[in-house]
């Protein structure tokens, strides 16, 4: 019994040491032989949205705004004294009324009776002059008879007589005219049709020479002053201050929310102020728009009120060969990131035409149907490999950094050599 004790005791640690031995390696060749094989990959392409570039022809456009005000504006001031005794049923704020209408009239009792007066006062002159004249006649006579010859003199001929007789004609010629005038005064209208913009007086008011009775204004033309910064006046074919010559002014399409419908007028460019503004720096260009109301049948376009605030765009100078892309597309100094034909990242530089506030023109650096890459990509690589959002057959994973998109961005316009006038908005 001691000695299987003594047997138990060095051989069982050493047994156990033995076991552990070979149970770890036969687990490490099993775990070996469940390690999956490793592959070789290649390098991830970057998941990119892109556009299709479409170089066209257009017309820059300028965006700008204005009031509409009217080209002709009238405060209508008493000529004369006295007591309005008629108002036409027009002359009140908003009212329409024709060239010629008489819109109120200031009694003219008066102004009749000075006429008469001053028919009177020209018969006695004139009779006076007759008088004089067959005096100056008969003395003329006289002076032949008593067999002189030669002109008699001025005052034997009654040749002061006489001029100071025609004199006196002239003047109550004068007066007749000053009569006639002040009576024709008494009946205030409007040279032109138009619309009151307001009315100061009233029926039985009595009004004092210099009163001012209202406001009208023609209803003919409306006019649009349009401020233009002096970096938008190189793509604008503007009219010279000084050309009073008609010729192809520029297009202007106005717009306006009216009653919550967005409304669209056509105007035309008609002259500039010819001054820069002292203070904003900016040269006012004047938009011309004919029958604003519709009252006089030269135009079929809806009412444009007076007082409207207006946007305008101002077709300017034709360009060719131009592609349009997103202003943001646009990066530093002038580049733009694009895919090449073998699917690789590519920074070029370009040459911008004009750039807004949404959109950039470019006219060298991107040919017509290139990909433009629009995704943001904020360290872009050149030659990194690309892949195109949208497309089923994309040959890796999407890199980090890149902004993933469902389908391909299509350039908005059509490409061709057309002339056409390229709105804000791209249509």
């Amino acid at each position: 019994m001691r000695f299987l004790k003594k047997f138990f005791r060095i051989l069982l640690p050493v047994g156990l040491v033995v076991a552990a031995v070979i149970a770890f390696v036969v687990m490490l060749q099993v775990g070996q032989s469940k390690r999956p094989t490793r592959q070789e990959t290649g390098a991830s392409a970057v998941l990119v949205e892109t556009l299709t570039a479409q170089a066209r022809s257009m017309n820059f456009i300028v965006e700008t705004q204005g009031a509409v005000r009217p080209r002709t504006e009238t405060v209508l001031v008493s000529e004369v004294s006295g007591r309005v005794v008629s108002v036409s049923d027009h002359f009140v704020a908003g009212g329409f009324f024709s060239a010629g209408e008489v819109l109120l009239e200031i009694d003219p009792s008066d102004y009749r009776t000075a006429v008469k007066r001053a028919e009177a006062t020209l018969a006695s002159r004139q009779a006076q002059l007759a008088d004089e004249q067959a005096r100056s006649d008969q003395a003329v006579k006289d002076w032949r008879n008593l067999g002189r010859s030669g002109e008699p003199p001025a005052l034997v001929a009654r040749q002061p007589q006489l001029a100071d007789a025609r004199a006196n004609v002239l003047a109550a010629e004068a007066e007749l005219e000053k009569a006639q005038r002040d009576l024709q005064r008494t009946r205030i209208t409007v040279p032109y049709d138009g619309l009151v913009r307001a009315k100061r007086v009233d029926l039985g008011q009595f009004v004092s020479a210099g009163t001012q009775l209202g406001t009208s204004f023609s209803v003919d033309t409306a006019e649009i002053r349009l401020p233009v910064a002096q970096s938008d006046l190189a793509y604008l074919d503007l009219p010279p201050a000084t050309d009073a010559a008609p010729r192809d002014y520029p297009v202007v399409g106005l717009r306006a929310e009216v009653a919550g419908t967005m409304r669209h007028w056509d105007a035309r460019l008609i002259r500039t102020e010819g001054v820069i503004d002292e203070t904003s720096r900016v040269l006012y260009a004047v938009a011309e728009v004919r029958d604003p109301y519709g009252l006089l049948g030269e135009s079929d376009q809806d009412e444009l009120r007076m007082g409207t605030f207006v946007r305008a765009a101002i077709e300017g100078r034709y360009i060719e060969d131009v592609v349009v892309l997103p202003r943001h597309t646009l990066r530093a100094n002038d580049t733009v990131l694009v895919a090449n034909s073998e699917r690789e990242l590519e920074v070029r530089q370009v040459v911008v035409a004009r750039a807004e506030a949404d959109r950039v023109l470019i006219t060298d650096g991107i040919a017509d149907g290139e990909r433009v890459i629009i995704t943001n990509l904020d360290a872009p690589i050149p030659g990194t490999r690309l892949a195109f959002a949208g497309e089923d057959d994309n040959p890796a994973e999407p890199g980090a950094g890149s902004e993933t998109g469902s389908s391909t961005v299509s350039a908005t316009g059509s490409s061709g050599d057309e002339r056409r006038t390229a709105n804000g908005d791209g249509s």
